[in-house]
């Protein structure tokens, strides 16, 4: 019977979508198995290439833009309407952590994302899907919220300043002016399982990766604390820490339901109905490590593969775990170095996707 392998990565962070990425692996289990049936379904958890993701499966979802701010200044996000007037807005499209950068984690601000969510509502959008993976903001959704309507501010009434920092200072959370979520809904594609602050949430475990140190770590946790206390709601709900905790935000002040995104548009994709039979599922980022099994594209596919008792590989461009049910293929060591494997992600990947194709063989 021919091989039937299921090419579903994620994409890596700054180097290549996941489009790219499956391509890349086809082309090298092309070479070395020829007569092999690869099916490409690139896949997303909320973050990076979510949009992507949905155009893939709905490719007639009309593409709208919107100019919001960023501290490098004017940028055009881009945003779906779906036939049944179902919005879905990409974070990483706004306002990323590629996009703001690491220079300023205490200031880094949500508001590109609500500027863009306002901007469905006004195009009478009936429903609201959002992806909210890979923030450069640990804000609470604080900044989201602002530009939403909510007047947020200190005891002497003053507006409080952008960013999680500042969060320190608030003192009222005015919803007067609040602008209503659609009236369908708004549902939020997470990626990651965390509770707003504590030693699991936003501040502690992903602010590092957006630049904080560790005494702003600390600084960042205690003023996502004080939020919750002025705003209320349930910070310690899975996946309130999403995004610098705009899953919290969302879900509090709009009502937004939260979901995980890896299953979501795993879903959509058809990838369930795909893995069952497979002689081999393949899936793949930047950076596999423990996190990628709290929700993420990766850990979600590997949970699936095992369902049905089917082989998974793992190509990433680093890679820190070892499982004794997958392979792991780490892109750095193929090519001698991290810097290496990120300037020719391609023909590294091609490369890897070889050596898995002569195990098949």
């Amino acid at each position: 019977m021919t091989p039937r392998v299921v090419l579903a990565p994620d994409s890596f962070k700054s180097t290549l979508s996941a489009a790219r990425a499956a391509e890349a692996m086809a082309d090298g289990f092309g070479r070395v198995l020829p007569d092999v049936i690869l099916e490409r379904l690139p896949q997303a958890d909320g973050g990076e290439g979510t949009l992507d993701t949905v155009l893939a499966v709905l490719p007639e979802a009309s593409i709208h833009t919107t100019t919001v701010t960023l501290p490098s200044g004017p940028h055009t996000a881009r945003w779906l309407m779906l036939d049944d007037n179902t919005a879905v807005v990409e974070l990483a499209e706004c306002c990323g952590l590629p996009l703001v950068g690491t220079n300023d984690p205490a200031g880094a601000d949500s508001a590109p994302l609500g500027t863009v969510l306002r901007a469905a509502c006004l195009a009478s959008a009936r429903r609201i899907v959002v992806g909210i993976g890979g923030s450069a903001s640990t804000d609470g959704g604080a900044g989201c919220l602002r530009a939403l309507g909510l007047r947020i501010t200190d005891r002497q009434g003053r507006d409080a300043p952008p960013g999680g920092a500042g969060l320190t200072t608030v003192t009222t959370a005015d919803t007067t002016t609040l602008l209503a979520p659609p009236p369908d809904g708004v549902l939020v594609l997470c990626d990651v399982e965390a509770p707003l602050y504590g030693p699991r949430g936003a501040a502690t475990v992903f602010a590092p990766q957006k630049g904080a140190d560790p005494n702003l770590v600390r600084t960042l946790d205690k003023a996502l604390r004080h939020w919750a206390n002025v705003l209320g709601g349930t910070p310690d709900a899975p996946g309130a820490g999403a995004a610098g905790g705009i899953g919290y935000a969302l879900s509090n002040a709009w009502n937004a339901e939260m979901t995980s995104g890896a299953q979501y548009l795993s879903d959509l994709s058809g990838l369930p109905n795909r893995i069952p039979g497979a002689s081999l599922v393949v899936t793949g980022e930047g950076r596999h490590d423990a996190q990628s099994y709290t929700g993420k594209v990766t850990g979600h596919i590997v949970r699936l593969a095992r369902e049905h008792n089917v082989p998974t590989a793992v190509i990433a461009g680093t890679v820190t775990v070892e499982r004794r049910d997958t392979t792991m293929i780490s892109l750095s060591d193929l090519a001698g170095s991290e810097q290496n494997a990120m300037d020719h992600p391609e023909h590294h990947l091609r490369h890897a996707a070889e050596q898995l194709a002569s195990t098949l063989r």
